[in-house]
């Protein structure tokens, strides 16, 4: 019981588990979804089934459209970005020791034997479900991989972990292979085309706001910066804010591909969104004191998601637009 309360804690400050375990599927059907809709699986071809004799109607619909498979798909999302975040508190335990030493686990309120347990729980139980139930189970076992070689600095923490530059280009890309782990699912399930523009979009898709965000930050006006070492502290915070500008419109390019012959709307509505994040840059590159950028990053995020998913939902409902 002990340890349930000490994970209770650390949930509930780190990683809360219904919120994540609720963008875990977000993620994973917006991906999905997309991937479908651009290759022409149509919201009636999604809705069709074939009754199976002897079984009521949503058991021949959850087993002819693999609903089983969403749910594992959606849960494997969740659960490796948590491993992720438990993995990064212990990577980062010297140094949060000192700047940030009121945090679960350096304060003693969790254990890392506790952390350890569960994770090691959690990543078994991930990979016996999509070994038993997945279509596309190698791509997790890809995934996890690469996960684990993050966890272990590559085997060069000597190098990567004194050098932010290193630690982003060699860690980053994990949100690239597990959209690969969501978007080979729907290619198996569908026998939908590997190679081709719309795989290629929605892989980047959900790559660059991960990118965008994790570089925001750890950027920071000069007064505030401190021991930590950020981006703006190696490269100077105007650099840093031109380089996010660009990574946000390479962002929005790939999201109005993806949208483009769904909803004309959502096009304007992608666009106008990001030329207020723009505004944003060019503001606090003036005055980098007025506000934190990484919170309008995480704005700008929010709502392109939801204009994402209201893409989805409206073409569902009442198609092209």
């Amino acid at each position: 019981m002990e340890v349930i309360k000490r994970l209770r804690i650390y949930f509930k400050e780190m990683y809360p588990i219904i919120p994540r375990l609720c963008l875990g599927y977000i993620v994973f059907l917006e991906i999905y979804f997309m991937v479908l809709l651009n290759h022409g699986v149509s919201g009636k071809r999604l809705l069709e089934f074939s009754k199976i004799e002897g079984q009521p109607d949503f058991i021949s619909y959850f087993k002819q459209h693999d609903v089983c498979g969403i749910l594992i798909g959606g849960f494997t999302v969740f659960s490796f970005l948590l491993w992720l975040r438990i993995a990064d508190d212990f990577k980062d335990y010297e140094l949060d020791c000192r700047l940030f030493a009121t945090r679960p686990l350096p304060s003693g309120r969790v254990h890392k034997k506790d952390l350890r347990i569960f994770a090691a729980i959690l990543i078994g139980v991930t990979i016996l479900i999509n070994i038993l139930f997945m279509r596309n189970f190698i791509f997790c076992l890809i995934l996890y991989t690469y996960g684990s070689l993050m966890a272990v600095w590559f085997f060069q923490k000597h190098k990567i972990a004194k050098s932010l530059p290193l630690a982003l280009v060699t860690h980053n890309p994990v949100q690239i292979i597990l959209n690969i782990y969501v978007i080979s699912y729907a290619i198996m399930k569908y026998k939908l085309p590997v190679f081709d523009i719309t795989n290629l979009m929605a892989v980047m898709t959900l790559y660059f706001p991960a990118l965008i965000w994790e570089i925001s930050r750890k950027i920071r006006a000069p007064k505030e910066e401190t021991e930590y070492v950020t981006y703006s502290k190696l490269f100077g915070y105007k650099k840093c804010i031109d380089f996010v500008f660009v990574l946000t419109w390479l962002d929005i390019f790939t999201n109005i591909v993806l949208v483009w012959n769904l909803n004309k709307i959502s096009v304007a509505a992608l666009l106008i969104n990001t030329l207020w994040c723009s505004v944003k840059f060019i503001e606090y590159k003036k005055d980098p004191t007025k506000y934190r950028i990484v919170d309008k990053v995480e704005r700008y995020t929010y709502i392109q998601e939801c204009m994402m998913i209201a893409t989805i939902v409206i073409y569902l409902i009442f198609g092209k637009i």
